[in-house]
């Protein structure tokens, strides 16, 4: 079985589990997923099965669509309601959407985000969420505070870097990473609960949005629920429940997405017959191999078609003007 499965993760499993689980149930044993979500999060995750491994690569980068829900009030450890509290509860009166609306302004575009100490991320060959138990013992937050008197939150002054680097506690942090925000609209702001659409970069931590956000804000704030709606072009219409995988799992298997129509985004070129044995041996693809126009100038990546229309390999331009070399071979 091979291509790429669209799976509607719940909240519960991690990734991992996922890829388990539909491991099972299909009886594939090469599954791998293309992008990790925490077990709190639900929605999109794509799955390559088979020698569609190959092309996770190209899937892992693509840029990601979420709806999010931030609570405000509480910073947590791990910047989502899976933490422990830290520092105090805010007790002022909760931001309005103008303020929020501003507050939101440092986040959009590209700029070098700090991921939360909790996350997979590695320092000195250590992951970091591992270095963060063994340096801050967690234990459950106390009661919250009751409700204190009314007062406007004020922006930060002089307002700093979206989320600088430190945190509460001696646990270290990864270094920080360029990620970019294409659009963040605000949807909805009720009391302490604020709800944001979100479409980013690869790499990009919702958490730490949430953690920067309630810094800028004076309140404190952690993710609530995170739904990823998309991933590239692929959507939640688009995607097969975890559980409908497991209980029919002839479903799933007509669900999955044959590597021919994978990597729509890329512009391919049809081979010849000898073209395609040169591409299976590794060998450049030249001109005469490739039945049709050939691809045009300046494209980094090309999908490699067989005569019968089949996904044989993923290709770049080679050193040689006019040459294509085979980067990822799927036969």
């Amino acid at each position: 079985m091979n291509g790429l499965l669209v799976i509607d993760k719940p909240v519960g499993p991690t990734s991992h589990d996922v890829v388990a689980r539909v491991r099972r149930a299909l009886g594939e044993r090469r599954v791998g997923h293309t992008g990790t979500l925490d077990p709190a999060a639900s929605g999109v995750l794509l799955l390559v099965l088979g020698r569609a491994t190959r092309l996770a690569r190209f899937l892992s980068g693509q840029d990601k669509t979420y709806r999010a829900t931030i609570r405000l009030g509480v910073d947590t450890d791990s910047h989502d309601s899976a933490g422990i509290a830290v520092g105090p509860r805010y007790e002022g009166r909760w931001p309005d959407r103008e303020t929020i609306e501003r507050a939101l302004d440092a986040f959009r575009g590209t700029y070098a985000q700090q991921p939360p100490a909790y996350s997979a991320k590695k320092i000195g060959g250590q992951r970091s969420y591992r270095l963060a138990r063994r340096a801050t013992p967690r234990t459950p937050p106390g009661p919250p505070n009751p409700p204190g008197p009314p007062g406007p939150p004020a922006l930060p002054d002089p307002p700093g870097p979206p989320d600088p680097p430190g945190l509460p506690g001696p646990a270290a942090l990864p270094a920080p990473v360029t990620v970019t925000l294409r659009e963040l609209q605000l949807l909805d702001a009720q009391d302490d609960v604020v709800t944001l659409h979100i479409e980013c970069s690869a790499g990009f931590y919702v958490r730490a949005l949430a953690h920067a956000l309630g810094r800028r804000l004076g309140t404190g704030a952690h993710l609530s629920t995170l739904e990823r709606i998309a991933s590239g072009r692929l959507e939640l219409a688009d995607a097969i429940a975890l559980d409908r995988v497991e209980a029919d799992p002839a479903a799933a298997a007509s669900a999955v997405v044959p590597p021919a129509r994978m990597l729509p985004e890329l512009p391919a070129c049809r081979l010849t017959h000898d073209g395609a044995r040169r591409v299976v041996h590794g060998q450049d693809v030249r001109p005469v191999d490739i039945d049709g126009p050939p691809a045009a100038a300046g494209v980094r990546l090309v999908r490699l078609l067989g005569p019968d229309g089949d996904l044989v390999a993923v290709g770049e331009p080679s050193g040689t003007t006019g040459l294509l070399h085979p980067l990822v071979v799927l036969v």
